[in-house]
């Protein structure tokens, strides 16, 4: 060995000599029977399988109070309009059908229509939001030059495109306008970790500077580890939870806004699009209708899983950090954490290692606060889940732990007085579908009118609503 490589060897032996690494920061499991709310349920609506009577992969699922209806996604491309009683669906949208030109690239577990938003203006004719809404997608088209990149040289997988699309009438069973505006383009240096969420905080009143502004969630490009150090890169889109103004042109592309109020607006060293950043795979994110507090469900490494708040020029620690620890390879380390300054920490976190995950696997979804009065059990919680397992937890809302995962609780479905998880529920549909019973549930979860709580997941196609 060599002088240098000597020297090498043994500073990284001394900085790791005293860290105290693992992949089970949180030995005391998460209580599996104690403080279990069990909640009744229904199978409020069912999505057509996909070609070959493949599950439809559901994904994501909002409320349209204008038209009052809600609308569904799957990974494949399409969109479904479901009405208020679940009664009558109707497909909306097909973004893979001809003259569309974004084809949806959906191999994998993790490429596919990413998400979608309705401006809150998409049904107030004269409004300059009227008949718009957007769709955030993984596509194989790469012919247009990409708005960002993730570093010089790096390979482009597939790209991923935020457009906006503009309904002739709002209220029409099915989308009858143009074909859509594409205002970003982002190229994906890897298959995995593409976007997230994108929505309008629905708590913003119209005279609000925060109205109409789009929320977008742009995951760390991939692989593992962030490998380009973006998330913490104020010169990169990835690794951020961005916020534009999609009815604005001051932007580099002039295809949309940047808002004055984001915290980066106007300096040389840092993108104006950033709202917050050093997030890995910001999934979901929602705003307590208490108070306003933003919280994101991010998805980690390989060992904790993390619901952070959200705040204006908020850094949530990537890829320095995963959670509440110092990110160590495919490690965690135990020592000193939280002790980085000016840093934004999780109010709940779990690892992969619990007995409730399948085969240490793990992916945080969620996350919804309930102040409704309706469903009683429920009311001021923090309500997010795990997504292959279909485990769906809580946290106290008005007194939010400080990290960790002792205060973590279960909620199950109550099924004519037995309580069940997701995932039984869903082999026993997949059973009574004449398919053979899925591994894993693959959980998303979505808001409906009056703060509803919706259950969706890739495997059977139904869509579960909690009830009273």
């Amino acid at each position: 060995m060599g002088r240098l490589a000597a020297s090498a060897a043994f500073a990284l032996m001394a900085s790791t000599a005293f860290a105290q690494t693992s992949t089970n920061p949180f030995p005391a499991p998460i209580e599996a029977n104690a403080g279990v709310v069990a909640v009744n349920f229904t199978e409020f609506a069912v999505i057509p399988d996909a070609d070959g009577g493949e599950a439809p992969r559901l994904m994501h699922l909002v409320d349209e109070p204008g038209s009052k209806r809600m609308f569904v996604s799957t990974m494949r491309g399409r969109i479904y309009s479901v009405s208020y009683d679940g009664k009558t669906v109707t497909e909306y949208l097909d973004i893979n059908a001809p003259g569309w030109n974004h084809p949806v690239q959906f191999q994998g577990s993790e490429r596919g229509f990413q998400s979608f938003a309705f401006h809150p203006q998409f049904n107030q004719r004269g409004a300059r939001g009227y008949g718009r809404f957007y769709t955030y997608l993984d596509t194989s088209n790469m012919t247009p030059a990409a708005d960002f990149t993730a570093a010089d040289g790096a390979k482009r997988t597939h790209d991923t495109v935020l457009l906006e699309w503009t309904a002739k009438n709002p209220d029409a069973p099915s989308y009858d306008g143009g074909a859509p505006k594409e205002l970003i383009r982002v190229a994906q240096p890897f298959a995995n970790h593409n976007g997230g969420e994108i929505a309008f905080n629905p708590l913003t009143p119209a005279n609000s500077p925060d109205f109409g502004l789009l929320y977008i969630g742009s995951a760390d490009g991939g692989s593992g580890g962030d490998p380009m150090n973006l998330a913490q890169n104020l010169a990169s889109a990835f690794g951020k939870i961005l916020r534009i103004d999609p009815l604005g042109s001051s932007s580099r592309n002039g295809k949309y806004g940047i808002p004055k109020t984001n915290p980066f607006a106007g300096k040389s060293d840092a993108l104006g699009e950033i709202y917050a950043y050093g997030v890995r795979n910001p999934q979901r994110f929602s705003w307590d209708s208490k108070d306003g507090k933003m919280y994101v469900a991010d998805i980690g490494q390989n060992v904790v899983e993390e619901i952070s708040p959200v705040t204006s020029g908020a850094n949530l620690g990537w890829n320095k950090w995963e959670a509440s620890y110092k990110y160590v390879r495919r490690q965690v380390d135990l020592t000193d954490p939280r002790s980085e300054a000016g840093l934004t920490w999780p109010v709940a976190e779990f690892d992969h290692t619990d007995a409730l995950m399948i085969n240490n696997r793990a992916a945080i979804t969620g996350v919804y606060v309930y102040r409704e009065k309706e469903i009683k059990p429920l009311q001021n919680l923090l309500i997010f889940g795990d997504n292959p397992s279909g485990e769906i937890f809580y946290v106290n809302a008005d007194k939010p732990p400080n990290g960790g995962q002792d205060q973590i609780r279960r909620i199950l479905f109550s099924d004519k007085g037995t309580n069940k998880t997701l995932l039984q529920l869903i082999r026993e549909k997949n059973a009574a579908q004449g398919k053979p019973p899925a591994p894993r549930a693959d959980m998303r979860m979505g808001r409906g009118p009056r703060g509803q709580i919706f259950v969706l997941n890739k495997r059977d196609g139904v869509i579960r609503l909690f009830v009273p």
